[in-house]
């Protein structure tokens, strides 16, 4: 089971150390910035899951991380508060910030609410991705079958995984290094020649249509593209 990914952006490093300590107890991939620049980066190369983010940072504040955020995406984000900032947690709020903790605050606690937040999502996808459609494709992610054109394909475990992963997150330029990392779950090792083969089994095992066609992306990796 892939890990979940948490991103913390706070200026404070010893409060990012105290989170990452007890995130990772949880079973969290965790990375940290200290700035809202840098937390943006890492929000668009790491895509986390949850983000945890401090309303006061240095040069791009949180408030303007938010905005940011909010721009690309409806990620959860926990906001951590000075503790009378009433009217950032109901700026907040309009913004879609899912949860507030008071400084000075327990590493426990926020962990123990990343980990309810999870839950949550876990079971909001879980009910909202059971079959997958798109174009002549039909992926049933918990009988783990596929349908092209009404017959039904032989996959791989991996191949299925790789499949689910790309419609996931079709139309994103994937590049063979973040495949590794999410599909089969280990980091960059120089090696990716695995993905390309794959790619190929699945091109070779699926009829692309008018709607939909797994694009090579020269330089950068796959893209699942949807036309319609």
């Amino acid at each position: 089971m892939t890990k979940p990914k948490i991103l913390i952006i706070a200026d404070d490093k010893n409060i990012c150390k105290e989170l990452e300590f007890y995130l990772r107890q949880d079973g969290c991939r965790v990375v940290s910035a200290h700035d809202g620049k840098t937390g943006l980066e890492l929000f668009r190369s790491k895509k986390p899951n949850i983000v945890i983010l401090d309303l006061m940072l240095p040069e791009t504040d949180g408030r303007q991380v938010l905005q940011a955020i909010r721009k690309e995406s409806e990620v959860p984000v926990i906001m951590l508060t000075a503790p009378d900032a009433c009217e950032d947690k109901v700026t907040g709020l309009g913004q879609g910030v899912g949860d507030y903790v008071a400084k000075p605050f327990d590493p426990r606690e926020v962990s123990a609410r990343v980990k309810d937040r999870l839950r949550k999502q876990k079971s909001e996808t879980e009910d909202a991705s059971e079959v997958l459609v798109v174009g002549n494709i039909v992926l049933d992610c918990k009988k783990h079958e596929v349908t092209c054109e009404g017959e039904k394909v032989a996959l791989t475990p991996k191949e299925f995984q790789l499949l689910e992963y790309m419609i996931k997150n079709k139309n994103m330029v994937l590049s063979r290094e973040q495949i590794l990392r999410e599909v089969w779950e280990y980091d960059y090792i120089g090696e990716t020649r695995t993905i390309d083969m794959h790619i190929n089994k699945l091109r070779h095992k699926l009829n692309s249509s008018d709607t939909w066609t797994i694009k090579t992306v020269y330089g950068k990796g796959y893209k699942f593209e949807v036309y319609r």
